[in-house]
């Protein structure tokens, strides 16, 4: 059991919800509002606008579109914290004021990444500018770390920075860099900052040091079962529940990331239509996708109720 007051607090589980597309790459709007939906009957909120969300393919009047459309289909804004980073300042402003406006909980704001590489004083310049504009006290902003993607890490030294200058505002970060030891260092170094792995795979170790959740691809198509093991922790059910957790992982891991996850998401809900990512990704190729739909039946796994 986790001894630390930190260790305390009411874990976390969001979706980088992944985008569904139309035959022509448009955005199903329809499905989109759907499969949100869905996500939150599950146990998890919505990190839309994420990663496997393909949101570097989403254009930022699509995105704010989304969000303005979520809210008017009463899909709950205190369940999302959509991603908000962008490499142009002025754009990365207005889908930020925007996710305040429509009344999100918080915003996951990568760095800008095209110019490399950057420094602190550069990336501290660019989230203060974010928040200087926003102007609203109720911006909650959790910094995003995915440096194998971006090639700008944030580092502990710049976290510091943000949270003394900002300690309302900036209150957390997904890391999403695989590399246990920094996330550790970030656990152990910020014991009151909302910190989330970025694999469930990870909780056994995270919750212990007081991790917030966790912020998972895979969260997708398991979110009852991370949630249920985020409830389970510290009872006699959380290591089963996290050896199956870890089983699933490792399969979508081993295949193109949203392809599979799109190809799963379509299966469960019987609608081919979900196959469709943006250039450059390709769709899943039978060659593998029928492998791993095979070895997840044998593994047991379900997606839970539709």
């Amino acid at each position: 059991m986790p001894n630390t007051p930190q260790a305390q607090r009411t874990t976390k589980l969001f979706a980088p919800a992944l985008t569904p597309f139309n035959a022509d790459l448009t955005v199903n709007t329809e499905a989109f509002i759907d499969f949100c939906r869905w996500l939150i009957s599950q146990g998890a909120g919505l990190a839309v606008f994420g990663t496997n969300s393909e949101a570097n393919s989403l254009g930022l009047e699509e995105k704010i579109t989304l969000l303005e459309k979520l809210v008017e289909a009463n899909v709950p804004a205190d369940q999302m914290v959509p991603g908000t980073g962008l490499c142009a300042l002025p754009e990365a402003i207005a889908l930020t004021r925007a996710a305040v406006a429509l009344g999100c909980a918080g915003t996951l704001t990568l760095p800008p990444f095209y110019f490399k590489p950057a420094s602190d004083d550069g990336l501290f310049a660019y989230y203060s500018r974010i928040i200087e504009a926003v102007g609203s006290h109720r911006l909650k902003m959790y910094l995003y770390h995915i440096p194998q993607f971006t090639g700008v890490p944030i580092t502990c030294a710049l976290i510091e920075r943000l949270i003394k200058a900002y300690p309302t505002t900036v209150v957390g970060i997904k890391d999403s860099s695989g590399d246990w030891a920094n996330t550790e260092r970030m656990l152990r170094e910020f014991p009151d900052f909302e910190i989330y792995p970025a694999s469930e795979a990870l909780l056994e170790k995270a919750l212990p040091l007081g991790a917030a959740g966790c912020i998972s691809a895979t969260a997708n198509v398991q979110p009852r079962a991370i949630a249920n093991a985020l409830k389970a922790w510290g009872t006699p059910e959380f290591d089963a529940i996290q050896a199956q957790l870890k089983v699933v992982r490792n399969l979508f891991q081993s295949q193109p990331m949203i392809p599979a996850l799109k190809h799963v998401v379509g299966e469960h809900f019987a609608d081919p239509e979900w196959r469709h990512v943006r250039p450059p990704l390709m769709e899943a190729n039978a060659s593998w996708s029928d492998g791993l739909s095979a070895q997840l039946a044998a593994a047991g796994f379900s997606m839970g109720t539709k």
